[in-house]
Parts: structure tokens; sequence; C-alpha cells
């Protein structure tokens, strides 16, 4: 027997419409790429992007087709969001960090026909523009007065964003999509490859919006004011441009201005309480403070992902900005939030060093997230804090299969993260290391992002990582590359005699490189696999 229930789609566009109605006034200000600050209301988002749906159309634009962006956390890429999936169209948001050679690659393997680009990426279209297989047409998120020619020779010429906005009628009928198709499209990094395309259901976009606001993750309601620094061409800004317009919170988008001097100023003029970003990015937000002498006041809680936070960042923001640092984890095929440390009544309760050191950990399932580990045989390994096993996990908005692949990538039903954790009694999961990272020494492992947080506590170091390299003995030992601050010296022996009592005797590395940078992935993650290629012989 059946419950007696209206069954009404979960769509993309029905967020708009109900911010459009309820949240009519609420406020989306955005950094411009051409300069200056862009301010309006969720009613005036939901007007232009009708008219943007219009014109989607009048460009040949249909249900299924996908629409490609090369663009900043702006106000227009934030139109597109709801204008391609609100039409039925898949909306294929792409990383310009990528090389060039991987931006061909998924341009073509999308087979996107449109991309609107904003006037920074030109140069880089330049590039892959001749090896495009695809594309018809070319819209740039700008005005008339910032209009560029087209450098593309026997190109496509360069359409006006603006100019087709203000063309149309912002009469449009937001079609009733069935919620199971396809909405988005977005591709992971591609460190082991060619990228791989994870296909977003609008269903699975809603349950993961009506998941991340709730209190137990992200705590996103209508008073906060947001500023996502995670790019809306990654991961669809962690789907923070539907949550926050489902409660209709403040939404602050940055633009390109990801710089310390540009984000306190952003935060400091729009009294912004919540961020939400990757590692790298506070460093230099804290460094920036740090140099000034500002502290983030109006800011209460910082959402940290992309890589593990440091315990020396998660003191910085509670003891210097009074901030709350909740640390979350996920991946693209996981759209991509899958754990959330947020603060509950068993974290108020405990010692401060002791929540800080809980606080590391990348905390518990939000509901609809299920978790296990398990170990080579793939059997469930206990949830005591301290076994070892590869993550996996499942739930309705977790990817069963990549865009044009058949091979299935599930165990048994279950998603194989590549992620070696910890689940421990309470439920917090801790990421050990990547399956590819773990160094196994003399037939134990040792966490190289454990050995690492512990690394650059010292407050000499900037920045550093650690590889397992091949030795004659004991199979793979660690090697620690750091990066010193600007005007700061330090031996190799008084980093390990620091390190001495923070880790166990035989985690300790076996050699200290100096370097003056290391090489990150186009999401900002330490790029490891190019560092075993280079240091491989070091220790042998």
């Amino acid at each position: 027997m059946k419950g007696l229930m209206m069954d009404s789609h979960l769509t993309v566009s029905s967020i708009l419409q109900y911010a459009e109605k309820y949240h009519k006034d609420g406020e989306i200000v955005s950094r411009n790429v051409e300069g200056g600050i862009h301010r309006y209301s969720y009613q005036d988002a939901a007007i232009r992007s009708r008219c943007l749906a219009n014109a989607l159309k009048r460009l040949g634009v249909t249900q299924q087709d996908r629409v490609a962006t090369l663009a900043w956390n702006t106000h227009r890429h934030y139109e597109l969001y709801y204008a391609v999936s609100g039409s039925g169209a898949i909306l294929h948001t792409i990383n310009p960090r990528l090389f060039p050679d991987q931006l061909a690659y998924i341009l073509n393997h999308a087979e996107d026909e449109v991309l609107f680009l904003d006037l920074t990426f030109i140069p880089l279209l330049e590039q892959v523009a001749p090896q495009l297989k695809s594309l018809k047409k070319i819209v740039v998120l700008t005005d008339r007065e910032h209009m560029p020619k087209s450098p593309l020779p026997d190109a496509i010429p360069f359409l006006c964003y603006e100019a087709l906005i203000e063309a149309e009628s912002d009469a449009y009928e937001w079609p009733d999509i069935d919620e199971t198709s396809a909405a988005s499209l977005c591709y992971t990094s591609g460190t082991t490859g060619n990228p791989k395309g994870v296909l977003y259901s609008h269903r699975s976009t809603i349950l993961h919006a009506w998941a991340s606001i709730s209190r137990e993750a992200l705590d996103i309601g209508n008073n906060n004011t947001l500023l996502p620094v995670v790019p809306m061409f990654h991961v669809n800004a962690w789907g923070i441009p539907y949550s926050a317009t489902m409660v209709g919170a403040k939404l602050i988008l940055p633009g390109a201005g990801m710089d310390g001097a540009s984000l306190c100023e952003l935060i400091a003029a729009e009294q912004v309480d919540l961020l939400l970003g990757v590692p790298t990015i506070w460093l230099g937000l804290l460094q920036y403070c740090e140099q000034q002498g500002i502290t983030l006041d109006p800011v209460k809680n910082v959402v940290i992902g992309g890589a593990a936070a440091p315990i020396t960042m998660i003191r910085d923001f509670q003891e210097k900005h009074n901030a709350f640092v909740m640390h979350a984890w996920g991946m693209t095929e996981l759209s991509p939030i899958g754990t959330v440390n947020s603060l509950n009544r068993y974290m108020s309760n405990l010692p401060l060093e002791a929540r800080y050191t809980l606080q590391t950990k990348q905390g518990r399932p939000v509901y609809g997230i299920e978790m296990k580990i398990a170990g080579q045989d793939n059997q469930a390994l206990p949830h005591d804090g301290e076994s070892f096993g590869h993550l996996l996990v499942k739930g309705p908005w977790v990817a069963t299969s990549y865009y044009k692949e058949d091979k299935s990538p599930l165990i048994d039903g279950w998603f194989d993260t590549g992620d070696v954790a910890t689940i421990d009694p309470q439920g917090y999961m801790n990421i050990v290391d990547r399956s590819k990272d773990v160094i196994k020494s003399g037939g134990e492992w040792i966490s190289s992002i454990d050995l690492e947080n512990a690394a650059i506590g010292h407050p000499a170091l900037a920045e550093c990582a650690v590889i397992g390299v091949p030795h004659p003995k004991w199979d793979e030992r660690p090697l620690l590359l750091a990066v010193l601050k600007e005007d700061m010296e330090i031996s190799k022996e008084e980093i390990i005699f620091y390190l001495s009592d923070k880790v166990a005797k035989w985690w300790l590395p076996d050699d200290i490189i100096f370097v003056d940078e290391l090489p990150h992935t186009a999401t900002g993650k330490i790029l490891k696999m190019k560092l075993r290629e280079s240091y491989q012989g070091t220790l042998s």
C-alpha cells in the first residue's frame, strides 16, 4: 500500500522560484570581473534567470544539451546555475586551473556546443580552441562596454552576455522536469588519468542542499551571510548556490578576488559570518590578517574542506578571530558533502585542547550518507578510532557511475572513495590518507596527513608535504618536503626534535628537504604523484 501524498518533482528551478516568492529581498553581492561591486536581490536574480532561459532557447539549447562555463563566483555565473538546469539543459562547470589538454578533453568529452566564459579566461580559450570539436557559440560574461573582439582566427564571433539578457522577456515558464534527469556535470581533477564526469540529477542536487543547511551540517539559515570562496567551477561550490538560495541567506560572491586583502574587504563591508573554502585560501587570509593586525570580527564559522586543516589553523581561527572551524569532507562523486564536523553537545563538553583535536577529524556523516571502513578483503572493520581501512560510502547523492563509462565504480553497492580512514565509536571519521599516498613501512602504515599536520605546527614552516619513498630495508620511509616562511631559517635537526614528541618514533621522516614551493593540483591539493616522481630515489 502506497502513501496518499502528492508526488511533485524536486527540481533546481523550484529553489529559485521559492526564493523569489519568500526571500525576494535577500541580497546577492558580487565582485565583478571588470571591477566594482554588483548588488541585487533574489527577485532580481530570478527575473534575469528567466531572461537567460529564453536566451538559451534562442541560442538553440535544448533539454539535456550540455552548456559549459569557465567563470568565477559572480552573479552572472549564479544566473547560469539556474537558467541552464532550470530549463532542462545540463550545466557543465569547468575548472580553469586544469591543464589545457585536460580542458580540451573535458569540453570534447561533454560535447559542449555553447560556452559562457569570463574575460579572464579568454587567453585560456585561445590555447584550447584549435582542439575543440563541438563548440559552436561563445558568450562572454560581460557588458557591451567591456566586450572584446574575438581573438580566435576563423572562429565564431563572441556574443555579449548582457546584450543577450536585455533582448529577452522575463516571461518564462520553468518546465516540469523529471527529478531524475541530469542537472549538472562536474569532472574530477584527473590526477591519475583523464578527468571523469560526474552527472548530478535534480533530485540529488535538492537532497544535498536540504541536507547541507541542517544544524548538524553547515547550519545555514536566513540570517546568515555566506562567503563561498570555494569556486563555482569546483563541485558546484559545494552546492552553496543552491543551499543559500533555499533559505534566502545573504550570498557574497568574491569574483576573482581570493587574496587576503580582497576577502578581508568583503568580510568587513558585508559582515560575513560564514566562510567556506580550502586550507590554502585560509592560510593566505590568516597571514594577511596577521601582517595587518586585522581580526575577522563578524565571522562565526569557517568551513574547511578539500584538504585536511592542521590544528594550528583551527586554533588560530578560534583564538585570534573567535571563529569556529567546521571540518568538512567529500568529493566530486559525493556532490560533494559527506561529513561535517559541526559543534554539538558532545564536542561542547570537551576540554578545549581535546576539542581542537576532535576538530581535526572530518566529522560525522550528514543524514543520508552511510559509511564504513573495510580491509583488503573488503570485510568491515570496527569503528574503534584505531583501525585503518578503505572508506566506502553510499547515499542518494553519491555517484553510481561516470559519464559515458559503462564500468561501475561500486563495490557491492558501495562507492570506494580511495581514502584510508578511521571511524571512532562516536561516528567521527578521520581521513588518514589517500590509499595511494599512505606510507607502508616495515609492514605498518604511516599517515602522511598526520605527519604533515604535526610538522606544519612549527612556526617556521609555511607548507609541507610528506611522501613515501623506496627504502631497501623498510619498503618505504617518509620524506618531508618543507617550505619555509619568509625570512625564517631552521635546521633539519630542529624539525626532527620538534616532531619527536608529537608522532611515534618510527614515523619520524628519514630526511627533510627544503623547497621554494610545492606543486598543487587544479583544486589546490598538493600533487604528491609529481613529488614521488621527483624524489623516488632520495633514500636508496
